[in-house]
């Protein structure tokens, strides 16, 4: 690894060799009674937590979110809701990460205070409705069997935008849902967790309309990904976030879906990394990532090469856009982002250590750093 890794990872290599992958494979209790984590650390195929919010300690310190995000490759879309105690928001945007026109559209309803005032489901991983109605908003996000459902309704400075996109679960689609813990000086602090759930490789179809203006988007080219969170946070923190997913063909020439999920340094990740493949709704589970430049402050736009420390996973992203927002409230509480969408070629090893190699696959990495 070249030596800018060490801002981000100090020892990353030597971490790598001792960490543990342990996978969950039964219902397990996440929080004791008075909000104790009893989970340090590991990941399941689906969402096999029992998360209780009620006890989960301090409450002003609890976040909460489901977040969608879509895309062809042209044009994204990401519609959320989240409750992170002390506020919350529900939002849908529209950006044209093809760089070609500069097109952003956004519509936000905010809300302070109030942990309850949105109470969102505690498992994602079985039906569920998650929804917030006020004024002239509307979000509703519906999970079946074999389908999800989002929608979004709100003001925006063009107009008015409406939004609704369906997409597809297959009989036993797995996810990565990982629960991380953190850490201060060495020890545990006993009630900080993130628990998480990624559900990738969902094809996706729908429309977003803003004013005249609807952009169309269809199953053969558009996936969704669900970024589900529920957790107690430290005060700041920094992660990394990949994702894609892709149609890919075999030798002989059937389509089969191909995706992959990558995270780290949110938080202590000795027992599990919320690092994976998927190959036709298949969990393939592999070792830590870094990217082996550090991009901050200025290199975003320039290659980013990701390698896993079981070399099952090498793949270099070639910018094409960095979505870059800034939220900062009297740098006290502020969100900072730059969400880098590129094409991505390489080599994944499956479970079976077959080897795809990947060729021009839009996906994207951001890398984060908050307060809040």
């Amino acid at each position: 690894m070249a030596k800018q890794v060490k801002k981000t990872y100090v020892g990353w290599k030597e971490a790598a060799a001792k960490r543990n992958q342990i996978e969950y494979t039964e219902p397990t209790r996440l929080l004791d009674g008075k909000g104790n984590l009893l989970v340090h650390g590991g990941w399941a195929r689906h969402n096999i937590f029992d998360y209780d919010r009620t006890v989960a300690r301090p409450q002003y310190r609890g976040k909460e979110w489901d977040f969608y995000q879509v895309s062809n490759g042209r044009y994204m879309v990401q519609i959320s809701m989240a409750n992170i105690s002390i506020g919350g928001y529900a939002s849908a945007n529209l950006v044209d990460i093809s760089g070609k026109n500069k097109k952003i559209i956004t519509s936000m309803a905010l809300w302070l205070g109030g942990k309850n005032k949105v109470v969102m489901p505690e498992n994602c991983d079985c039906p569920n409705v998650c929804e917030y109605k006020k004024g002239k908003y509307t979000f509703r996000a519906v999970t079946e069997k074999n389908s999800r459902t989002i929608e979004f309704y709100g003001p925006c400075k063009q107009g008015n935008v409406s939004a609704k996109f369906t997409m597809d679960l297959f009989d036993d689609h797995q996810n990565i849902t990982i629960v991380t813990p953190f850490k201060k000086k060495g020890e545990y602090l006993p009630t900080r967790f993130f628990m998480t759930m990624k559900q990738n490789c969902m094809p996706c179809e729908g429309t977003f309309v803003c004013g005249e203006e609807t952009y169309t988007f269809e199953k053969k080219d558009t996936f969704c990904v669900l970024d589900w969170g529920r957790g107690v946070w430290p005060y700041k923190n920094v992660w990394y976030w990949g994702n894609g997913a892709q149609y890919i063909k075999d030798e002989d020439g059937n389509d089969h879906i191909f995706g992959f999920e990558i995270t780290w340094g949110i938080g202590d990740e000795s027992n599990a990394t919320e690092t994976c493949l998927f190959y036709d709704g298949v969990a393939h589970k592999i070792g830590s990532v870094d990217v082996e430049v550090f991009p901050k402050p200025d290199k975003y736009m320039q290659p980013w090469r990701f390698i896993s420390e079981d070399g099952r996973f090498d793949l270099t992203m070639t910018p094409t856009y960095d979505h870059h927002a800034d939220t900062n409230v009297f740098n006290i509480v502020r969100m900072h982002s730059h969400q880098v969408h590129g094409l991505w070629n390489g080599t994944v090893v499956l479970d079976d250590g077959r080897k795809l190699e990947i060729k021009d696959m839009y996906a994207f990495c951001e890398y984060v750093e908050n307060k809040w």
